[in-house]
């Protein structure tokens, strides 16, 4: 299939379906629960997804994903294609038309200088910019008028949605951020608390890692939107305490990503007051392979970067032994049910872009003790392995949940069984998926030796998810800790074909790469050791209409056609 029939075919021009409301704020309040807490309402300042959903609700791209994975306008009246003229006939450039009439919700005009503010915002070098692969082969940003923006690219991008496109993209206003711009980006704390949107709701107050209100935005393009006059987004506690509030007791409206056990749900079910709803998309929990030694002996600036190598899991045989002894068929029984599948891939869906690797499905205890053998490491006395006199120990972390307690406790077992000692530790979610780099707990500075947690990427291609994996992205102290390689894994090889997949638009050789850097980094190097394709869970109280799930972008990306049901 040709590139020109993927840009023709692929993007649909649906519409959302519109809700009937009376008038604006005319439905009173609703209220999200979140058991991880934001704590910053800048998507470029975290890659953390509380932070990224809670921020969908002021601040929004130019076009996001609907829930089934197809490209809908937002910011603009359509999507740019090659048989609109909206995409080059070279693929060089895409050129997007802004609405007409947009406005902040300071009541100023959007325009497309705003747009090109965001992308030297983000672009800038030293400015940690968490969503930088979104950007990836930009060369300009022009502004030939003030609805007109058009993106130039290095060389010809197949596939030209990324920046400004999803919830990891949304437009800054420029008056708000000019001064905040490389270094100074994190201390700008007003506008990284407040931004200034054209989303429906506005922010009233932020107190980081417990509780935003909102407001419903006066200058939405939308007279009839949002139905709610204000909003309430609480963060903090427990998956279980979420679904509760909802299911149980409907004190709240809606409840994110409820990792409980299948029955625990069902349980909650039936207090009658609130709705499960499901999905399966891109989320894959995992365990990320520290390739940096994060010892505390070691002087910060040297400490968790490339220029200290991790004196135990640099080894690959340590890496695969230790993903050899996992049960995954186990950890999906016991933490998801039918919500979850067994994966040894990063990228599980599309089904066009997934590998079909199922090696690390059936557990190998036996295979791992020899594999650790042949690297060096002998049993000594206490059951722990040795190598020129130092024990193989490790140091998990992850965050605070029922789901990846229980995991991390089966996990220590397992390598238990074959010699290594695990150290366990679990971090509040607000703080672990924060991007404050002052922080020792944040996963992106991985004080750790492995870690775990899930996360996905907007829309159904890859390219941007597998591009966070080059070398240049690895947090480090000069990009403020932020950078989507978390695990400092860097081959010369892999951004080469990352660079590739970039420039090739035949959608069968787009997947043949894509499934060769999912297993570079899974399979051949296990720097990350895929776990449970995770089914996202939540849930709706009875008296919320409008609610549609979606597994591909911001999960409340509709947030502004929800209305209580009388």
């Amino acid at each position: 299939m040709k590139l020109r029939t993927i840009l023709m075919g692929a993007v649909a021009a649906m519409a959302i379906a519109p809700v009937a409301h009376a008038e604006r704020g005319s439905d009173g309040e609703v209220k999200i629960i979140y058991w991880q807490a934001p704590s910053i309402l800048n998507p470029y300042l975290s890659g953390g997804t509380k932070d990224i959903e809670a921020s969908s609700l002021i601040v929004e791209p130019l076009a996001r994903f609907d829930e089934t994975g197809a490209l809908v306008p937002y910011l603009v009246d359509e999507i740019p294609t090659v048989e609109n003229g909206g995409v080059a006939a070279d693929l060089t450039s895409i050129t997007w038309k802004l609405k007409e009439g947009l406005k902040w919700s300071d009541g100023t005009p959007v325009t497309s200088a705003d747009a090109k503010f965001t992308a030297e915002y983000c672009m800038a070098p030293d400015g940690g910019c968490a969503q930088s692969a979104k950007f990836d082969g930009v060369k300009s940003v022009d502004t030939p008028d003030e609805r007109t923006i058009v993106v130039t690219f290095t060389g010809p991008k197949p596939v030209p949605y990324a920046a400004f496109v999803g919830a990891q993209s949304p437009l800054l206003q420029a008056a708000q951020f000019k001064d905040c711009v490389g270094a100074k980006a994190q201390e700008c704390t007003s506008a990284n608390f407040g931004p200034i949107g054209t989303g429906p709701f506005v922010v009233t107050d932020f107190k980081p890692n417990d509780v935003i209100t909102m407001k419903a935005n006066d200058n939405y393009r939308d007279p009839a939107k949002p139905a709610f006059a204000t909003l309430t987004f609480k963060g903090g506690g427990d998956a279980a305490s979420a679904g509760r509030a909802v299911l149980e007791t409907g004190e709240y409206d809606y409840a994110w990503n409820l990792q409980l056990a299948p029955e625990v749900i069902a349980k909650m079910a039936e207090g009658g007051k609130g709705t499960p709803v499901s999905g399966f998309g891109t989320l894959v929990e995992r365990i990320e392979m520290n390739m940096t030694d994060p010892s505390p002996d070691l002087p910060e600036g040297e400490r968790a970067t490339a220029k200290q190598p991790h004196p135990i899991l640099s080894d690959f045989k340590v890496r695969k032994a230790l993903s050899m002894a996992i049960d995954r068929p186990l950890l999906v029984e016991i933490g998801y049910g039918q919500a979850g599948r067994p994966t040894c891939n990063l990228v599980p869906a599309p089904e066009l872009f997934a590998s079909p690797n199922t090696e690390c499905h059936t557990q190998d205890v036996e295979g791992a003790k020899a594999l650790l053998e042949e690297a060096g490491w002998t049993v000594g006395a206490d059951g722990v392995r040795e190598k020129d006199g130092k024990k193989l120990k490790l140091l998990f972390q992850t965050s605070t949940n029922a789901v990846r307690q229980d995991f991390q406790a089966l996990i220590k077992q397992w390598w238990a069984d074959v010699g290594v000692e695990t150290e366990l530790k679990n971090i509040d979610g607000s703080v672990f998926f924060g991007g404050d780099p002052a922080s020792p707990d944040t996963f992106q500075k991985f004080y750790a030796d492995v870690e775990m947690y899930a996360n996905n990427f907007d829309g159904t291609d890859p390219e941007q998810y597998l591009g966070q994996y080059t070398c240049e992205k690895a947090p480090r102290p000069e990009t403020q800790w932020q950078g989507e390689n978390i695990n400092r894994f860097c081959d010369p090889a892999y951004d080469e074909l990352v660079a590739e997949l970039g420039k090739t638009g035949e959608i069968s050789k787009r997947a043949e790469i894509a499934k060769k850097l999912n297993e570079m980094i899974t399979k051949d190097t296990m720097t990350i050791v895929p776990l449970v394709d995770r089914g996202r869970v939540s849930a709706h109280s009875n008296s919320l209409g409008g609610v549609v799930l979606n597994t591909w972008d911001s999960e409340i990306w509709n947030a502004a056609d929800w209305f209580r049901i009388k």
